[in-house]
């Protein structure tokens, strides 16, 4: 398969599931798109649609999750949708979505992986654009750092450094492919501190998380009955999240991505 030309989908295909923060239940329809679309989400929901295209100057919000809007329309929790969609090298993508939120699925890009795989990839004749690092890009906040470096591929090292005995200080390395994403990252889940999930259902928020959709770790133990996917689960989590936050630059980077403790906000600065 050309690498240099644009991918869209070869056909519609659709799942439904849960939204983490909303609770709602969300079908999600990803279907092929003409080149040089980009990604755009449709809230077809509404009494007109609405199109937000997956570019970060439409970022509405960083809080827990990356959330983009039009106006008063949302489209929230895209981040490991967009990881998939790069990961699997798709350039052109209509995302319709029937609520205010992608749905949450197991809290990992694989079940989004799978549809793509299942969807089928179409190359088209357009070639794809490339954004290259020519010189260092760095923002910092809060003893956290993400910097972009000049390097020959699209590289991310994650550094995560947590006062918590089960997860600590992990760092990860990926030199980017497709092969790679899809065995070492994909699976990857969310994660989160059971004292933190109780306080944000108090607060509206995390209304559909669960077991099912995310490492939860209270003091002392990771509460899901089967454990951790890879033993450095959390880190790689942190690159699933950078990969769909950095994609919303509109093109795939040639460049070294590195992050210390980063997140959606400081992700978001950097690609601003």
């Amino acid at each position: 398969m050309n690498q240099l030309n644009q991918r869209t989908l070869q056909s519609k295909v659709s799942c439904t599931g849960v939204g983490l923060h909303s609770g709602a239940k969300i079908t999600l329809t990803l279907g092929p798109a003409a080149p040089n679309t980009g990604i755009v989400f449709v809230r077809t929901d509404l009494e007109h649609p609405v199109e937000i295209p997956a570019r970060h100057e439409f970022v509405a919000d960083t809080t827990l999750a990356t959330t983009i809007a039009r106006g008063n329309v949302r489209v929230g929790t895209i981040e490991h949708l967009m990881a998939a969609l790069a990961g699997m090298g798709i350039d052109n993508c209509r995302v319709e979505v029937d609520g205010p939120e992608v749905p949450i699925m197991d809290g990992s890009a694989a079940p989004f992986v799978y549809l793509i795989q299942s969807a089928g990839i179409e190359v088209q004749r357009a070639f794809k654009r490339f954004l290259v690092i020519r010189k260092p890009v760095v923002v910092a906040e809060d003893g956290k750092e993400a910097k972009f470096l000049p390097a020959p591929q699209f590289s991310v090292t994650f550094t995560i450094d947590f006062d918590h005995p089960l997860i600590d200080r992990q760092q990860f390395r990926m030199d980017f492919s497709d092969r790679f994403f899809h065995r070492e990252i994909c699976r990857a889940r969310t994660f989160g501190f059971y004292r933190e999930v109780e306080m944000l259902k108090k607060m509206g928020l995390a209304r559909g998380g669960s077991l099912e959709n995310a490492v939860v770790v209270d003091d002392f133990h990771i509460l899901n009955p089967d454990g951790l996917r890879y033993p450095d689960e959390f880190v790689r989590h942190k690159i699933l999240d950078s990969i769909g936050d950095v994609s919303l630059i509109g093109m795939p980077v040639i460049g070294h991505l590195v992050a210390h403790k980063s997140g959606h906000m400081l992700n978001h600065k950097l690609v601003t």
